[in-house]
């Protein structure tokens, strides 16, 4: 597998947030996690990518025991996308694309041509190759959102874990963004609010509700009218896309 979680538990003073989670997750595969607000997915996407330590159970990435690797073999192959996340205003945008490249040199090492490529590649892919030398300060909360996405490609990751990435973007990049994540020849964990988003783009899906895990499957497994009532206090009703393959989610007013 490549991210595997085996019971893990982790709480905030005796309050379980995640709560005796295990999950497999194979190569290659769009992970959706979904679950209303407090449901614990932002808390267990942090814990798989190994930026918090659970106080129970064992999570591994490609075969390796995180509480036991070295964290720079693990930055090398994991990229994380924050919601909220913070650079230094004064940075230009291809200057925040270049940290991508930090857990691949060491302390003394020149930039590459490898180096390079992978970062040209980043920018092209998200987009933003025209605003190579725009200052930070300058960007929309869309526009920094793309260029957090682009650092991580930079990174060249096996495994790539988003936390609510569409958040600041408009409905085109909304879509483009997703469309490349499910694309990428990586492993991909993706918390998510947008259902129909997680019905069109993710292979898989996982409904966090009180910490635990609510049900897992496929998209047309998972997301029925019930789930949605008892999970979420929708009403809605569910059928196939006459636009695509994959289903769509109608709310009821």
């Amino acid at each position: 597998m490549s991210v595997s979680a085996e019971g893990i538990t982790w709480k905030i003073g005796r309050r379980a947030i995640v709560d005796d989670v295990s999950i497999d997750v194979r190569p290659g595969e769009t992970l959706g996690l979904l679950g209303p607000n407090g449901s614990g997915k932002t808390s267990l996407l942090r814990l798989l990518a190994g930026l918090r330590q659970p106080h129970a159970g064992r999570i591994t990435i490609g075969g390796m025991d995180l509480r036991t690797t070295e964290r720079r073999i693990i930055a090398k192959r994991v990229a994380f996308v924050e919601q909220h996340a913070a650079t230094n205003a004064s940075l230009k945008v291809i200057d925040v694309v270049k940290l991508g490249r930090f857990p691949h040199r060491s302390l003394f090492s020149s930039w590459s041509t490898e180096d390079q490529t992978a970062v040209e590649a980043a920018l092209e892919k998200t987009g933003i190759a025209g605003m190579r030398d725009a200052l930070w300060q300058t960007l929309s909360g869309g526009e920094k959102q793309r260029v957090h996405i682009a650092r991580a490609l930079a990174q060249t990751p096996t495994e790539l874990f988003l936390d609510e990435p569409t958040n600041h973007l408009d409905v085109h990049h909304q879509i483009s963004l997703l469309r490349l994540v499910s694309k990428l020849p990586v492993t991909s964990i993706i918390a998510l609010h947008d259902l129909n988003h997680a019905a069109m783009f993710c292979d898989r899906l996982i409904v966090m509700k009180a910490g635990k895990i609510a049900t897992a499957g496929s998209p047309e497994e998972v997301l029925t009218e019930k789930l949605l009532r008892e999970v979420f206090s929708v009403e809605a009703r569910i059928e196939p896309s006459r636009h695509h393959a994959r289903l769509h989610v109608h709310y009821l007013l």
